[in-house]
């Protein structure tokens, strides 16, 4: 066999092989980064570093965690969107980005179109929550109290545009109330502007506000996800309460890669997610922060979701009036 013989049985070996075969297509073959726009120690980003070492375990390669806060959350997108579009650098995205672009319309980033997504992972509800030892015992004690006394109540989130500032806004608008609402420097604060008496009434997620009420600190007297929370059988959803489909609000985070991500790095990405939900010991940790595994059924499944998601958002940021400025 002569050199130029050899030659051109080398490279069509090479083409032809399986694909399998050839290390440098097989995906991951270095670790994979997840951007959180969380501070770290904060509910999220505890939630993906005690399931990162899973989603490791699932895709074969490590799994780095970072923190990128900032512009509530904004940061971390526009990051993660510049990032070559290759499976190895995900946003953990959530309904937090979709409401900043809607109340922000001008931000540098499109959720929407500059993501693939790839799975939900986990979603809360927020819980409605007042001082353990005030005077009301469910949502209609509190709607009677701020309609006796116009503009004298308020109510506490972590800041603009979050799950509590809109699911308050949401009680105050659809019950006829005028309350005001009160931003804090963050999410941490509220049980204890609700334990001095600085508010009266707040939406935390269910993953501060459970062991709250638990602990026998503050009464929740209603829940905002679409059915009523294990933890808290006796307290009713704000739907059965309102009686309207915009009650229903939950905090969810999943996983996105930059658009243009190939399908079939997409589609590992997800068989890895759904081997990480399914585990025993990953559905023990999100029960523990009041939070539900909702792995998607499929990419596309998800990519609905986040469209839908996107125009509920919308429509309650419309009812609510509610403002970045």
């Amino acid at each position: 066999m002569d050199r130029r013989t050899f030659c051109l049985t080398t490279f069509s070996a090479a083409v032809l092989a399986p694909t399998g075969v050839r290390a440098a297509d097989v995906f991951p073959s270095r670790p994979v980064r997840v951007i959180v726009p969380y501070a770290a120690g904060g509910g999220p980003d505890v939630q993906m570093r005690q399931i990162g070492p899973k989603l490791g375990d699932a895709l074969g390669q490590s799994v780095v965690v970072e923190n990128k806060v900032g512009a509530a959350g904004v940061l971390a997108a526009q990051y993660v969107a510049q990032q070559p579009a290759d499976g190895y650098t995900l946003l953990m995205g959530s309904n937090t980005h979709l409401v900043s672009k809607i109340l922000t319309p001008s931000l540098k980033f499109e959720p929407l179109t500059d993501f693939v997504p790839v799975s939900n992972m986990a979603s809360s509800p927020t819980v409605l929550v007042v001082r353990a030892d005030g005077p009301y015992k469910k949502v209609e004690d509190l709607i009677a109290a701020a309609k006796a006394n116009p503009g004298k109540m308020n109510y506490s989130s972590g800041g603009v545009g979050t799950s509590a500032h809109l699911a308050g806004a949401t009680l105050v608008t659809l019950a006829g109330l005028q309350a005001t609402h009160i931003p804090l420097k963050g999410s941490v604060e509220i049980t204890a502007s609700l334990l001095r008496g600085d508010t009266d009434f707040a939406f935390p997620i269910s993953g501060t506000g459970v062991p709250q009420v638990k602990g026998g600190k503050l009464r929740a007297l209603a829940v905002t996800g679409a059915v009523r929370m294990k933890e808290l059988p006796d307290v009713p959803t704000l739907n059965e309460v309102l009686r309207n489909e915009l009650t229903v609000q939950e905090s969810w985070f999943g996983f996105w890669a930059p658009s243009g991500t190939p399908a079939d790095v997409v589609s590992r990405l997800h068989s890895a997610a759904a081997k990480v939900l399914v585990d025993p010991a990953v559905k023990a940790i999100f029960d523990s922060t009041g939070s539900s595994p909702a792995l998607s059924a499929s990419p596309q499944a998800f990519a609905a979701y986040v469209q839908s998601e996107n125009r509920k958002w919308a429509e309650i940021v419309k009812l609510t009036g509610a403002s970045a400025g």
